[in-house]
């Protein structure tokens, strides 16, 4: 055979040793792999076979945990309701022995009950049987005694007919002209006792009261000029008028509108006039003009400017002066926003007198007549400086400045006596502390001593008709002038009318009636006069 097929069949006998022994290889490694899955998934088999194992042993343990602590909370729970339900039927079983030993205290005490009332029914027959005999005897006597009232009666009949043959009078007129004696000599008691009681309380009062003033007066050292608010600003020459008003009135206008106070440029030489109800206002548009007028440059921008700067230079004074008024007062722990208002009455005045040197004065008075009637000197001082804390805002808010000073006091958490006044220091309530009757009282004095105020002719005039009217409206009373700048009320009265003792009674009912309609500074004297003329001509 030729090479080349031996080297065919050669080969192809390698290829298929080769593919026999391919296949064992393959075989035996396919062998050793499953033999490796096997062993691997039998031990992972082995592991969750043990880990359901423990798991279940510890499910195990943990149910009979939980089933031992239920059995242990059941059992202390009927231990409990059992101790509860033994500790009940005690309790019931001491109830009930009470229930009995109280039952037969009863039933001994109902025993004894019914013996007393065995023994009481015995003795009352006793007495109703006495009594009836005793009821007999006293219906004897009663007809007796009808008997004797007859013969009484008929006696007092007897007596009054002798009377009235003797008197002349009937019982009405005799009664009549008893009461009429009566009642003149009562008025002619009352009279004299309260006219013994008005001198002696007025000169016992006066006095003290003389002492009171006189010593708080003295140690009271205040200016008795007030100032007045500035109105008019003087002007260099008129031709600064002109330049005040400006091209067409912008530079007036910007000073009205930015100062809320009408400037009044009329023909009074040299001056500009300031109209407007706020003092304060009036008060920048005062130190603004003042400025600019120095300054020269007016235009609105400037004044604009200039405005500001005033009303930052008024708020400082404002600040300044509340501090310098309680200072001065030894006043402390006031709310800032209401030393503020202190500050503004300084531009505030009250009949020609500046409010906040009245308050400060006021202060002062009350200070010092605390000390003399041994009350608190810093409460009395409080309420005197805070008193008209009103006025510094009444033309900005509505109601009285007595009211606008209890709102303001209210709403700062000042204490109730200090409320109470201001409340009180007009009379607008009854006075029922004697700080109030201080603050009252210090108030009149500061308001009418000489100097303090002064009041224009037009009230002036209206107070002296009302009191004059006030007088005419009583009874009996022919005229009245008020004298004396309206210190002295002269009435004069009817004579027929109006007896001696009634004229001190009537006084009194004038002078109460003038305390409760008018408000005047100091006191009124009340003046009566009864003047008796007999005129006959001899012919």
């Amino acid at each position: 055979m030729p090479d080349s097929v031996w080297f065919y069949i050669i080969d192809i006998v390698i290829l298929i040793i080769m593919t026999v022994i391919g296949f064992f290889l393959g075989v035996t490694y396919r062998k050793r792999f499953s033999e490796r899955e096997i062993q691997s998934a039998e031990e992972k088999a082995k592991k969750i076979i043990n880990d359901s194992i423990k798991a279940a042993e510890g499910k195990k343990r943990e149910a009979l945990l939980e089933a031992k602590e239920e059995i242990h909370k059941n059992r202390s729970e009927y231990e409990q309701e059992e101790k509860e339900r033994r500790a009940e039927v005690q309790k019931q079983e001491k109830r009930v022995q009470q229930k009995e030993e109280s039952l037969q205290q009863k039933e001994e005490s109902l025993q004894q009950k019914e013996e007393s009332l065995w023994q009481k029914e015995t003795t009352l027959d006793n007495k109703t049987e006495a009594l009836e005999k005793k009821s007999e005897q006293l219906t004897d006597k009663l007809a007796g005694l009808d008997k004797t009232r007859e013969e009484i009666e008929d006696i007092k009949r007897g007596q009054l007919e002798t009377l009235e043959r003797i008197s002349g009078y009937t019982v009405e007129e005799a009664k009549n002209y008893l009461i009429k004696n009566l009642e003149s000599a009562v008025t002619h008691e009352a009279a004299m006792k309260i006219k013994d009681i008005e001198t002696r309380y007025r000169e016992e009062a006066d006095e003290k009261a003389r002492e009171l003033i006189s010593l708080a007066i003295q140690r009271c050292a205040s200016d008795h000029v007030a100032e007045v608010t500035v109105s008019v600003v003087p002007l260099p020459n008129d031709e600064m008028k002109g330049r005040i008003i400006g091209r067409e009135g912008r530079n007036i206008r910007a000073l009205e509108t930015l100062t809320g106070v009408d400037l009044i440029i009329d023909d009074t030489p040299e001056a500009i006039t300031l109209s407007g109800f706020d003092p304060v206002r009036r008060e920048v548009a005062r130190i603004t003009l003042e400025k600019l007028i120095l300054d020269g440059r007016i235009h609105p921008a400037r004044i604009e400017e200039t405005v500001e700067k005033a009303k930052r230079e008024v708020d400082a004074v404002i600040k300044s002066e509340g501090e310098r008024a309680t200072f001065e007062t030894g006043v402390h722990g006031l709310n800032p926003e209401v030393v503020k208002l202190l500050g503004r009455m300084r531009y505030r005045t009250s009949y020609g007198q500046n409010v906040l040197n009245h308050s400060i004065e006021v202060a002062r008075i009350a200070g010092l007549l605390a000390s003399e009637l041994g009350v608190d000197v810093m409460l009395a001082k409080r309420a005197g400086l805070l008193h008209d804390i009103g006025k510094s805002i009444d033309h900005e808010v509505e109601g009285s400045h007595v009211t606008i000073g209890v709102d303001i006091a209210k709403k700062f958490k000042e204490s109730e006596a200090v409320i109470h006044a201001i409340h009180a220091h007009h009379g607008d309530v009854e006075a029922k502390t004697v700080i109030a009757c201080i603050v009252q009282a210090s108030d009149t004095i500061s308001a009418a001593r000489p100097g303090a105020r002064r009041e224009n002719i037009e009230s002036y005039v209206k107070r002296l008709e009302k009191l004059e009217s006030i007088s005419k409206s009583f009874k009996g009373v022919d005229s009245s002038y008020a004298i004396q700048a309206g210190r002295e009320i002269r009435i004069i009265v009817k004579p027929e009318e109006i007896s001696e003792d009634e004229m001190i009674i009537l006084a009194r009912e004038i002078a109460n009636k003038i305390e409760s309609d008018m408000e005047y500074p100091g006191q009124i004297k009340v003046n009566l006069i009864r003047e008796t003329k007999a005129v006959e001509y001899a012919r």
